[in-house]
């Protein structure tokens, strides 16, 4: 493959919380047979020189593993307590298999609460075997590093949970924001993205919605923000990919599972 880029980030999944197709829909977008409109849950996988690590890890990471044929995770990041990016946790176990391997854990600690109590057999320490998930939980409180890359978390309004969004930056340069639900970008956040390589952020559907950025919303951030390039994520069958697309401004793509993107 040569040599490796600094920075890789592959989107797992790109579909909003059911997943598309959709369970019991006869839409045009999930009776697709286009690749890009199979759409799993959302998460992403960064690759770098030190590390790998995961963001978010909903029902169908097991299925996501499979398929990107990921054999190594180094850390995960949960960006917020919604059912669609924590129920993969477990699945986390194929990677703490060694009885003193851990998995590091990086969250708001309302997150890990609610992480903690749905997972308690794995947090309370009395599982500490060969094969089972040993978690060893971070709370997120401000920006850290995973190897050589400073990851900020960026305040956003979601519903009622408490949501973060990521920036990624290394040597100094902003790379990356990852942002797949938001609703409302807090001025805190707004002034850390300033001058980002990279914008992907949520962009649920054409028409309003009361806890995610449609396009409209997403578009105006996007025009905000002013970044090289931006993708829209977290999709509903709304929205269909070969058709829909060409709605967008230059600089902005839908972004799909399995697509990378690289900086070297």
């Amino acid at each position: 493959m040569g040599t490796m880029a600094s920075f890789d980030l592959t989107f797992l999944g790109t579909g909003t919380s059911v997943g598309i197709p959709m369970i019991g829909c006869s839409c045009e977008t999930c009776r697709s047979t286009d690749p890009r409109d199979k759409r799993l849950r959302c998460s992403v996988l960064v690759r770098t020189p030190e590390c790998d690590f995961v963001v978010d890890t909903g029902p169908d990471f097991r299925q996501q593993c499979l398929r990107e044929n990921i054999r190594r995770v180094d850390a995960v990041i949960y960006t917020h307590p919604h059912m669609d990016h924590l129920t993969g946790f477990d699945e986390l176990r194929r990677f703490t298999i060694d009885e003193e391997a851990v998995m590091p854990i990086y969250a708001r600690p309302s997150c890990l609460h609610v992480l903690e109590r749905m997972f308690v057999y794995a947090f309370n320490g009395e599982n500490r075997y060969r094969g089972y998930l040993k978690p060893e939980p971070h709370a997120i409180e401000g920006s850290f590093y995973l190897g050589s890359t400073l990851v900020t978390p960026l305040p956003l309004e979601h519903g009622k949970v408490e949501t973060i969004g990521l920036l990624f930056t290394r040597n100094g340069t902003k790379l990356c924001a990852y942002m797949s639900d938001c609703k409302t970008i807090t001025s805190e956040a707004m002034n850390h993205l300033r001058g980002v390589d990279t914008l992907i952020i949520d962009g649920l559907r054409l028409t309003p919605h009361s806890t995610h950025m449609n396009w409209d919303e997403a578009l105006a951030a996007i025009a905000e923000i002013c970044p090289r390039s931006a993708w829209l994520t977290h999709f509903q069958c709304e929205v269909m990919h070969a058709r829909d697309e060409s709605r967008l401004p230059p600089g902005v793509r839908m972004a799909y599972d399995g697509l990378c993107l690289r900086w070297s």
